[in-house]
Formats: structure tokens, C-alpha cells, sequence
């Protein structure tokens, strides 16, 4: 048996890989160096400009951009109208912002289970969470898979819900032959340095929903609007005047950041190939591996994943995750847990919420860990993961 390296024997590689990783090039640079270099940095074309390219990719009707995919999904909420004695069902097995934009307007955050298969929502549990108060489901495309869309769009019908989709992490995935982007009520986009394109931050909402888009518009510019339609208040005086008719925040994004993002998305479709051509070699590779267990995916999900979850079948191995993550370290393959369940937080015992409400996402999480994943990624590097995982196994076998 091959000794670890973390009991001093030879890493499997020299150099520390992460699970995660921004591709900057020339062109992106060019790009965002234009723009540096000319009149606006914000406020102004490039933002509309990239709405637009957002909007021939998603084929959504509309698209707002913002400074980041928190700020997609508060301004997602404050569209649908959401605040005091509403309740929004959403997943515990992601990024808090995914409850937090809840507690933003003032409303509910109620956690529904996941598939134990997928790792996604579970549209039953969604229906069994359902109660007068629910107003919306937001949906989180968890590691990039679809969510089951026609099972939870009919339950949204049925109880005449708002569908949110936080698809954080799909920017690249289609469901049924469909970009996702124009199948939820709204959809929300992080552009966030570790996802599939990057802006360093940023964000972005699309809708087919004309009065949602509106209040999109309105939500991330302080509610401050030009369009004299609009306007409530003393005539219009001049091209400098504006009113401000809501409140809102100030979630622009800048010119610079919309021209990286869109030099991004230059080569988003290569990004994909290259992802979904990783995500093909590891589950070959760990299909049958005693130890790991393979996250499923739904057939009507064509996935380009933002992280590889690989998931210990602690029964079969000696090690506690803890101790198989610090081996993985120690072979210079950096790994990472997504997601803590959100309401496990101080934050959320605080408000009351307990332990134990999702047992399913409870357990995934307690042997879950994300593998490096990136378009950067060698086939060398590649290979390295593979061995790695293979090598803490192999030693921590029963």
C-alpha cells in the first residue's frame, strides 16, 4: 500500500492544484483595457451591451446586470414583491445568499430536502413545505445540474408560486434542449471568479416577465428612473431630470467588469466543452471505485458543471472526512466543502432554525468534498486528482 504523503511519503504531484480557477487571457485583457483607457468605466454602453449578448444566449426576453450574484438574487426577490409574512422555499445545500436574499426584504426562508441522488431540490419536498405565507421557490441549480424544472414549475402553477432560479452555477446548461436563463419566472447569475465566466464579480437577472423586468431595472439603480412613463412628480425639466419612485440599492456593474464578462463568454462554449470533458473522465473514473460515490444527473439536464462533488462512502472507508481532505492536501490537490447547510449557521439557530430539518442535504453534507474542476486544468492535472482520490482511498479502505 502506497504510503500518504501525509504520513510522509511522496506527493502525487509537486505543485498544489485548487479546486477552482479564473482563465484570463490577452483578450480579456484588451478588453477591459479599452474601456480603462475611454471615456466611461461606468454607466455606460458596455452594461447595456452585455444585457443584450445575455439576452441572445439565455434566449430570455430581458436581462438586467449587477455587481454580483447576491445582489441578481435580492433584486430577483424585491421584483417578485417579497417581504414581512411571506415565506420562500429554497435549498439548504448552497450559498447563503441563496436564503439570505430572503431575509433581505424581510421575509421567511423555509428549507425544503434534496434528492439524494441529484443533491438538488426535491420537488416533493417542496410541495410538503408549502403553506398559505409561500409566495416563491427559489431553485438552485446545484453544481451546475438543472433543477427538475417541469415538476417544479407545475407546483408553482398549481399554487400559483414565483419561481426564482439560482443558477449561480449553470451558466452553460440547457434543460430540454433549453439555455437555462428563460425557463423560471426569473433567473439569477453570479459571475463570480471560481464560476464558468468571470467579471471578477458581477451578476445578472433575466426574465420573460415585462413587469418583472421593471422592477429589476429599478431595484439595482437606488429605484431612480429617466422614463418620463414612470414619473410621479413634477414635470419633466430637462435631460438632467430624474425621480426616484422605489427603493433600491446601488448594484451597478461597471463598464470594465461587463467588457471581461463578455470576453468571457467569447469562449464560454469552449469553457463548457472543456468542463463537461473533465466531469466525463472523473466519472469514468470513480464509477466503480469502492468509497466515492458519484453525484447523479437527471437525463433532461445537459450539465456544464462549476464544481465536481465527489461524495465518501464513509462506511466503506477508516477516515472521517476531515482526515481524507487533509490527506487529499497533503498530495498538493486542494479540495473544498460546498455547502455547510445554510441554516446550520449562528446566524440562522439564532432566528431559530434547528438542526435536523433536511436530514437528506444533512447527510450529503457530512461526506462531501469538491475536486478541482476548471477549464485550465492539464490532462496531467487531471490525472493527478484521479490518483490522489484513488491513493486516500486505496489507504483508507476497510
Amino acid at each position: 500500500m502506497e504510503r500518504l504523503a501525509i504520513h510522509g511519503g511522496k506527493p502525487v504531484r509537486d505543485h498544489v492544484i485548487y479546486y477552482g480557477r479564473q482563465w484570463i487571457d490577452d483578450s480579456d485583457v484588451r478588453a477591459v483595457g479599452e474601456v480603462l483607457k475611454g471615456s466611461l468605466i461606468t454607466c455606460g454602453p458596455k452594461v447595456e451591451e452585455l444585457e443584450r449578448r445575455l439576452e441572445r444566449y439565455t434566449g430570455a426576453r430581458h436581462a438586467v446586470a449587477v455587481c454580483n450574484g447576491t445582489a441578481a438574487l435580492h433584486c430577483a426577490c424585491m421584483a417578485a414583491g417579497i417581504g414581512p409574512g411571506d415565506e420562500v422555499i429554497t435549498t439548504p445545500l448552497t450559498f447563503a445568499a441563496s436564503a439570505n436574499c430572503v431575509l433581505y426584504c424581510g421575509a421567511t426562508p423555509v428549507f425544503a430536502d434534496v434528492n439524494p441522488e441529484t443533491y438538488n431540490i426535491d420537488p416533493e419536498s417542496i410541495r410538503e413545505h408549502i403553506t398559505e405565507a409561500t409566495k416563491a421557490v427559489i431553485a438552485v441549480d446545484f453544481t451546475g445540474q438543472a433543477v427538475e424544472y417541469e415538476a417544479i414549475r407545475a407546483i408553482c402553477d398549481e399554487f400559483h408560486l414565483i419561481l426564482i432560479e439560482d443558477a449561480s452555477h449553470a451558466i452553460a446548461t440547457s434543460y430540454k434542449g433549453k439555455k437555462i436563463g428563460s425557463l423560471a419566472d426569473m433567473t439569477c447569475f453570479s459571475f463570480h471568479p471560481v464560476k464558468t465566466i468571470t467579471g471578477g464579480e458581477g451578476g445578472a437577472v433575466t426574465t420573460d416577465h415585462e413587469e418583472f423586468y421593471k422592477k429589476l431595472v429599478l431595484a439595482h439603480t437606488h429605484g431612480i428612473t429617466h422614463d418620463e412613463s414612470l414619473m410621479e412628480g413634477a414635470p419633466h425639466e430637462g435631460p438632467w431630470y430624474y425621480e426616484q419612485i422605489a427603493l433600491g440599492y446601488n448594484y451597478r456593474l461597471t463598464d470594465f467588469q461587463a467588457a471581461l464578462i463578455m470576453s468571457q463568454m467569447d469562449r464560454l462554449d469552449a469553457f463548457a466543452a472543456r468542463r463537461k470533458e473533465i466531469t466525463k473522465t472523473y466519472d469514468e473514473a470513480f464509477a466503480c471505485l469502492p468509497g466515492i460515490i458519484v453525484q447523479k444527473e437527471i437525463a433532461d439536464s445537459d450539465t456544464c458543471r462549476h464544481l465536481y462533488v465527489i461524495r465518501l462512502d464513509l462506511d466503506k472507508l477508516t477516515c472521517t472526512r476531515r482526515e481524507f481532505f487533509d490527506a487529499m492536501s497533503a498530495e498538493h490537490v486542494q479540495c473544498q466543502v460546498h455547502y455547510v447547510p445554510v441554516y446550520w449557521f449562528p446566524y440562522y439557530a439564532h432566528l431559530g432554525y434547528k438542526k435536523g430539518l433536511c436530514p437528506r442535504a444533512e447527510e450529503i453534507y457530512s461526506a462531501i468534498m469538491s475536486i478541482p474542476l476548471y477549464p485550465l486544468l492539464s490532462d496531467q492535472d487531471v490525472q493527478d486528482v484521479i490518483c490522489a482520490v484513488k491513493k486516500v482511498c486505496g489507504f483508507y479502505r476497510k
